[in-house]
């Protein structure tokens, strides 16, 4: 799991918090959470859901047995902060709308990842879908479309969150580091590999670069555009008797 760190960007004006946050409990859980969208509304779930962590409520994060019941009960905790807050967002046109990453595993159950939605409903990821996307996705997605599939492996999935991260700031100026990333194996029911760059980090540097020449050196080799071509002779227009 991958996010930046920027949440406004303007000519005289840049913020920057935490997307992206580790529930986790090593040995038992791990549960991880990215948000994007309205910034009040997601730093309020993120307050619910520890102040439940710290007094030891009937229900928090630490005590739901399955990662279906916890993507249900943080849905619940987006609904009430939004409820609370929405009336008076929109007397002055501020977008309420936000969403929320939650991947991880119980211990003895699989690991899962769902896409909390504004409204508190979830999907979650599947073989035929084997990454979710919140924020700015469209800059990024192309390199996951044609890079990931259920079956890439973990290393090259983590490149991959970089790339298409990289490829989003490139293009937009809303997205920025620090990048957060955190790679999570299998039944460790451990972070073992987490990493936070920040502007200007060597390695960010070093893999835009090479994706950029990489990029260039695949598009040079295309083949030019055939210009005799003649919309005739397209397979469409051959009549087979």
């Amino acid at each position: 799991m991958a996010a930046d760190s920027r949440t406004n960007a303007g000519v005289d004006y840049i913020s920057t918090y935490q997307k992206l946050f580790d529930f986790s409990h090593p040995g038992e859980r791990v549960l991880l959470l990215c948000s994007a969208g309205n910034l009040s509304v997601t730093q309020g779930v993120v307050s619910e859901l520890e102040k439940d962590l710290k007094v030891q409520e009937d229900t928090n994060l630490h005590n739901i047995t399955s990662m279906y019941e916890v993507a249900r009960y943080i849905g619940g905790k987006l609904r009430k902060i939004q409820e609370y807050d929405e009336v008076w967002l929109k007397k002055d046109g501020i977008e309420a709308q936000c969403s929320l990453l939650l991947g991880g595993q119980i211990q003895g159950q699989n690991p899962e990842l769902f896409l909390i939605y504004s409204q508190g409903n979830f999907i979650h990821a599947t073989s035929d879908t084997p990454f979710l996307q919140i924020g700015e996705t469209k800059y990024g997605k192309p390199i996951l479309d044609r890079t990931l599939s259920y079956n890439t492996n973990l290393e090259s999935a983590a490149k991959c969150a970089l790339l298409s991260i990289d490829s989003t700031m490139k293009s937009n100026i809303s997205v920025g580091p620090p990048i957060n990333l955190i790679m999570y194996e299998k039944d460790s029911l451990a972070i073992k590999h987490r990493l936070r760059l920040r502007l200007g980090d060597p390695y960010l540097a070093k893999i835009r670069q090479l994706w950029e020449e990489s990029l260039k050196q695949a598009f040079d080799c295309i083949p030019h555009i055939n210009w005799q071509h003649r919309e005739d002779d397209s397979p469409e227009n051959i009549l087979i008797d």
